[in-house]
């Protein structure tokens, strides 16, 4: 989903640097890495290099791919142990950690929920209180068996699976932005689907100016609701392109993996902040936890702010500027 506007990109020529900037697709979405580098040749061969380390994560940690380490977990569910590398295993620790600090606003293991919510329009009609309470009966984070010395993940339940959706492709734009600092690239905007991370300024003529972005108005096709500039990263959770109208009641794709209801209360949550993996992980826990104790777990997480819409289009805010 497109929550997030990069205002203003385009290949422009500054003062000895350039711009250059690339479509891919990767983790099942539409990336655009935008590098400058004082020529071309310098600033592709550094998008081939981050493009490679996407691929190189998904194949690690997709839910979807059969070959991953991350398939083969879920395959032996209730069966047994499996030991995977050592990035694999921390990004799930944390990921736990992440389910632990909401109560289950976000959960990891949210990939086995039964998918009895159609957003696709065939739904006509609420699903039942028993298909909802069998849909979340595989959830649980705390079913998930974590050895630090083996190195290995066990789902104790038949059935259980995990992914790791925004969260992953938070860890692997973090990762890529590491990677081109340590190599001394001065800027570069890595938009993963509508979440971003950037570093430095863009060049405009003969002078550099931030990175801007721009929250999709949630209610005013077109239009931004808010402009701010980025040295960071940026995270929009958000219901209002996927949904259905139920008798007059707008039902949310996003889904509390405790109840297997449709999160409501907010139509649109922007977390920004030093991580992208962090970001996207907060950003769809408050989507679930709603204004109040949304803004209560922000204040475990004081580098981050975060700009809130709610669904009568009333904005909250806290620690979040332009």
């Amino acid at each position: 989903m497109r929550l997030l506007w990069l205002i203003l990109l385009f290949p422009i020529f500054g003062a000895g640097q350039i711009l250059v900037k690339r479509n891919a697709h990767l983790m099942g979405g539409k990336f655009e890495v935008s590098i400058v580098a004082p020529d071309s040749t310098e600033a592709n061969r550094h998008i081939d290099d981050i493009i490679a380390e996407i691929s190189r994560i998904e194949y690690l940690i997709s839910d979807w791919k059969p070959e991953t380490q991350i398939s083969e977990v879920n395959r032996n569910a209730g069966v047994k142990p499996v030991k995977v590398d050592t990035e694999v295993f921390d990004l799930t620790r944390r990921a736990i950690r992440l389910s632990e600090i909401t109560d289950g606003a976000f959960d990891i293991s949210f990939a086995a929920m039964e998918k009895i919510w159609k957003f696709d329009g065939s739904m006509t009609e609420v699903p039942s209180p028993d298909a909802v309470r069998r849909s979340v009966e595989k959830v649980g984070y705390m079913n998930i068996e974590l050895d630090s010395i083996d190195q290995t993940i066990f789902l104790k339940r038949p059935g259980m699976k995990i992914g790791f959706g925004a969260l992953g492709e938070g860890y692997a734009v973090d990762r890529c932005r590491k990677m081109m600092q340590e190599r001394g690239v001065k800027a570069g905007l890595i938009n993963a689907t509508g979440d971003m991370t950037a570093w430095g300024k863009r060049p405009v003529g003969r002078k550099s100016e931030p990175w801007n972005v721009g929250i999709a108005h949630p209610f005013k096709r077109g239009k931004v609701a808010r402009k701010f500039s980025l040295d960071g990263s940026v995270a929009t959770s958000g219901n209002y392109e996927k949904f259905v109208e139920i008798e007059g009641k707008r039902y949310s794709h996003i889904i509390n993996p405790k109840t297997g209801y449709p999160a409501t209360g907010l139509t649109s949550v922007t977390v920004k902040g030093p991580s992208a993996e962090v970001a996207n992980g907060l950003s769809t826990s408050i989507m679930v936890l709603g204004v109040k104790e949304g803004l209560k777990l922000l204040e475990r997480f004081p580098e981050y702010g975060c700009y809130m819409i709610t669904d009568e289009g009333k904005s909250r805010k806290r620690n979040f500027r332009k």
